[in-house]
């Protein structure tokens, strides 16, 4: 129910909040023996950590532990966890909004949709929290180049600011992480003066995946393109993401758009490298559009959560643009999604079946059986509640016999014997009945 976990083979959970004692992540599926430098995922929260003339002050080292799942420098196939410790929180920077929302921010919405929030730096929604994407990411990368897939992002747009020239080499070399070094002065300048006017810039990142192979992806419901999309969309602040030609494609004609095809692969990427849903073997181009950031030192126009009308000013410490630092972000979620795609088309051209492979997959499934069943019992349990307040009887048989009619159906959907799922229906209705007389 609570949208903490990507994917479906390659999974990862993250947790924590920007003023708590730590945040990190939890990985499962990843295959054993894989070999892991620790190194190699600090490199990467190394480029995301705050600092920096362009950045917030906040001095976070991001020292990275593994707490489970590598052992002696190789993944054992065991979830592996992540964990990062706030070192330099300071929640009594925040201690003056505790009853304000912050206009641009999620303070507003998280309130209306549970009722406590956590406004120490804006919590679980914090861009603080992407620390832990990049260092799961990080693994999903040692997985992706053992397969021979690179993925390399970079600023394209600051402001109204443009990359006009693409040279991968400086990406790394500016601060604003642009592929082109005089636009690159440009935008620093930019984001110095927004930031000496109280205010912030956004802009535009794009994200190349090469290397990776034809076939990954399904069509319909599950495209790689959806798949990335989301992956990109669930980063806090972005608000657009584009695919190859993206937005451009709707002023082309078929004539102009259609990557044509030769016996030496395709004349143009229009299409980003994904048709139908599916990789077609050229890069994979991504870009995102990125807004504002939402805290600035302008005072502006808001309500307290008595609905008065007030001016506040944030404060706190924030990046001026988010974009360079956003860049290894993006990179992480699109080696998330492309490592779930990877393991996903591996499962389905495997060739023959391994004792290990089927009971990892026995694994994931009996701990998707459990979730489903511990989201059922945190369902029946608000039932009880709704009951105990209204003064309902708890057993009611008309409704025991539509659930019982259900679930018969469902067994023939899915080719289970109706002996086994009555005998489990008759315990959790049990089960149920136990928890909503508590």
């Amino acid at each position: 129910m609570w949208s903490n976990t990507l994917g479906d083979c390659f999974t990862v959970t993250t947790f924590g909040e920007s003023h708590g004692p730590a945040l990190g992540a939890v990985i499962d599926g990843v295959l054993p023996g894989i070999a892991i430098d620790i190194s190699d995922i600090q490199a990467e929260l190394n480029r995301r950590r705050p600092g920096g003339a362009l950045a917030s002050p906040r001095k976070e080292p991001d020292d990275i532990e593994i707490l489970s799942g590598v052992f002696e420098g190789k993944t054992t196939g065991a979830p592996i966890c992540l964990l990062l410790r706030n070192r330099d929180a300071r929640p009594e920077d925040y201690e003056h909004l505790k009853d304000v929302f912050r206009p641009g921010h999620g303070d507003y919405t998280w309130q209306k949709k549970f009722g406590i929030r956590d406004w120490r730096g804006g919590g679980r929604l914090s861009g603080r929290e992407t620390a832990a994407r990049v260092g799961a990411g990080a693994v999903a990368k040692i997985l992706l180049k053992s397969r021979g897939i690179s993925i390399i992002g970079q600023v394209l747009q600051i402001g109204d600011i443009m990359a006009n020239t693409d040279d991968s080499a400086v990406i790394e070399q500016n601060p604003v992480r642009c592929a082109d070094p005089r636009a690159a002065a440009r935008m620093q300048q930019a984001i110095e003066d927004a930031r000496a006017a109280g205010d912030s810039l956004g802009g535009v990142v794009q994200v190349r995946c090469a290397g990776v192979p034809a076939g990954l992806g399904d069509p319909v419901f599950r495209k790689l393109d959806a798949a990335l999309a989301h992956a990109m969309m669930s980063i806090g602040g972005v608000k657009a993401v584009e695919i190859g030609s993206g937005f451009d494609a709707a002023v082309m004609r078929g004539s102009q758009h259609n990557d044509p095809l030769t016996p030496e692969g395709f004349a143009t990427n229009n299409a980003g490298g994904l048709l139908g849903g599916i990789s077609s073997g050229q890069d994979i181009i991504v870009r995102l559009g990125v807004k504002p950031t939402a805290s600035i030192g302008r005072p502006q126009q808001s309500i307290d959560t008595a609905g008065n009308a007030v001016n506040i000013t944030v404060g706190g410490r924030h990046d001026p643009c988010v974009c360079p630092r956003l860049v290894p972000v993006a990179e992480a979620m699109a080696a998330l999604a492309l490592a779930d795609a990877l393991l996903a088309q591996e499962a389905v051209t495997q060739a023959d079946d391994s004792l290990d492979s089927l009971r990892m997959e026995l694994d994931r499934r009996d701990a998707e059986l459990l979730a489903a069943l511990g989201a059922r019992f945190g369902v029946v349990r608000r039932i009880g509640a709704l009951k105990g307040k209204s003064g309902g009887a708890i057993e009611d048989k008309n409704r025991e016999a539509e659930v019982r009619q259900n679930w018969q159906e469902l067994a023939r959907h899915y080719g289970l014997a109706e002996s086994l799922t009555d005998k489990l229906l008759s315990l959790i209705l049990s089960t149920s009945k136990d928890e909503q007389g508590k």
